[in-house]
């Protein structure tokens, strides 16, 4: 399929998540929702508002907190979806893990946990797909995600040989927008959001934040700002503060 994606980050720049959620479900039949079991779970209910047939799909790297896990089931039950668990490769976890612990990324950093927890099976499901759909917004992370489009080329995963399409509906929404829509459509929500959590990962690398601190400094909480991102969207760190990317 052949889509200027340029002129469509254009056209729906400014359009409702809704609007860019149906452009995308209409557009590609190889497309799937990521779900990472946080506020992204209104993707899902937007989408059984779209169209009764759409697919689901969650990384389960084996570090979830169990709030998360009981959500996936939740939600599986509540929308009356086959939601598919994608797992990492249980022969590089368990190397990892007999050469440095369990909890080397607080010595090494969160790149080479994250690349064979959540980045590499990421990359095994986006290779059976064409377009897949994120919750990423724009207030999440000002130093990474400032600029986002709403809807781009997926240069972090795209080859040669396959282009991958990424939507991301929710670019332009505020955290207060997404718990309204919630609160107001009765969206089943990760309970740890009751607990002060506001960012939610991995267990180890997720942690409530203070007051006045940003949402994204939660995560990863020992390393710089700038480095806050697993890897699902490394081409967010390759763009300059205008948005252009380097």
């Amino acid at each position: 399929m052949q889509l200027d994606i340029t002129h469509l980050a254009l056209e729906y720049e400014n359009k409702d998540p809704q609007e860019i959620l149906k452009l995308a479900l209409d557009k590609f039949d190889r497309i799937s929702i990521s779900f990472s079991g946080a506020e992204d779970v209104i993707l899902i209910d937007m989408a059984s508002k779209i169209k009764a047939d759409f697919n689901v799909f969650s990384i389960d790297t084996g570090r979830l907190h169990p709030e998360t896990y009981q959500l996936l089931d939740q939600v599986r039950e509540h929308y009356g979806i086959p939601l598919e668990i994608v797992f990492p490769e249980s022969s590089e976890v368990e190397t990892l893990v007999k050469e440095k612990g369990l909890f080397s990324f607080y010595r090494d950093g969160h790149q080479e946990c994250c690349g064979i927890r959540k980045v590499r099976p990421l990359r095994r499901k986006l290779a059976t797909l064409d377009a897949w759909i994120t919750g990423q917004r724009k207030d999440q992370s000002p130093s990474t995600r400032a600029t986002i489009p709403v809807v781009q080329i997926d240069a972090g995963f795209s080859t040669s040989n396959h282009k991958i399409v990424k939507f991301n509906p929710l670019a332009n929404w505020s955290s207060a927008q997404v718990w309204q829509y919630i609160v107001v459509n009765k969206v089943p929500y990760n309970t740890l959001h009751t607990k002060g959590f506001i960012s939610i990962g991995c267990e180890p690398c997720t942690r409530t934040v203070l007051p006045n601190q940003h949402e994204r400094e939660a995560r990863w909480w020992w390393e710089e700002a700038v480095d806050k991102e697993c890897g699902f969207h490394k081409a967010n760190l390759v763009r300059n503060e205008s948005g252009v990317a380097r």
